[in-house]
């Protein structure tokens, strides 16, 4: 087999195979620890701050851009504290949902956060329970795994499928 036929297979094999929505999120806290959520103007619920995946950029970078695109805020996203393989769903195909460590922020930085995006409507912190009680039933679940592992210094993985 020559070169060209070789990646001519491999580019037919990369053509058939699945290609993975993936989501990537943060956990930023401020010094009371309480947790950053945003309230996104498509959705019925708050959610932790972050978003889509753009076509070959890493989940880290993605979770990153977000912030930066939405919110103005710049910080390199820590290790991973919770990956997720979600199921096919209504319209969606299944997705990859990465939560990153983003750290704490200083009490000024937390005061200073703001949407600069039209995709949110707001932004708080709010101790974890009172986040638990606006995210949808799957990100609270979520973000409190996302909190043990921060705790216990691991990285927490899990399958959601849908019926």
């Amino acid at each position: 087999m020559t070169d060209a036929e070789r990646w001519a297979y491999l580019a037919e094999g990369n053509a058939k195979q699945a290609r993975k929505r993936v989501a990537a999120d943060v956990l930023v806290r401020d010094p009371a620890g309480r947790v950053l959520l945003v309230n996104p103007t498509y959705k019925e619920h708050w959610d932790l701050p972050g978003g889509m995946a753009e076509a070959n950029e890493p989940p880290r970078a993605a979770a990153e851009r977000e912030l930066r695109e939405e919110l103005g805020l710049v910080i390199v996203a820590g290790r991973p504290l919770l990956v997720d393989w979600d199921g096919p769903h209504g319209p969606w195909d299944d997705q990859l949902v990465f939560v990153f460590d983003a750290g704490t922020v200083t009490d000024d930085q937390a005061a200073a956060i703001r949407p600069i995006d039209g995709e949110l409507a707001a932004v708080e912190f709010v101790p974890p329970e009172v986040a638990a009680d606006r995210l949808r039933s799957d990100m609270a679940g979520r973000l409190a795994r996302a909190l043990r592992a921060l705790a216990a210094g691991t990285t927490d993985y899990g399958e959601r499928a849908h019926r």
